[in-house]
């Protein structure tokens, strides 16, 4: 079974401030969880080969085509945005 303390240190490295009911509650919820992974890990799979997707699926492979810029400046200067010498793209994480 998960403990109180256990779940406490899981919040504390997710950084979640926890009351002593949602402590509780997570240490129950987690212990679930994990005696269902128990469970599968009894499944026996000797001689099951690894399953990379569900369906089969063609790889469709194709020849890189190398192309040359000549210099730097050629592709910033068609890039559709930039700022200075370098190209400007939005931001991947926040606003």
């Amino acid at each position: 079974m998960v403990s109180e303390k256990e779940v406490e240190k899981i919040a504390q490295l997710a950084r979640l401030s926890l009351t002593e009911a949602e402590k509780q509650a997570f240490a129950q919820q987690l212990s679930s969880v994990l005696s269902h992974f128990k469970q599968l890990a009894e499944v026996p799979t000797d001689g099951v080969e690894p399953l990379v997707t569900p369906t089969d699926m063609v790889e469709e492979w194709r020849v890189d085509q190398v192309q040359t810029w000549g210099d730097p400046e050629t592709a910033v200067r068609e890039a559709p945005e930039k700022v200075g010498n370098l190209f400007k793209v939005p931001p991947v994480v926040g606003g």
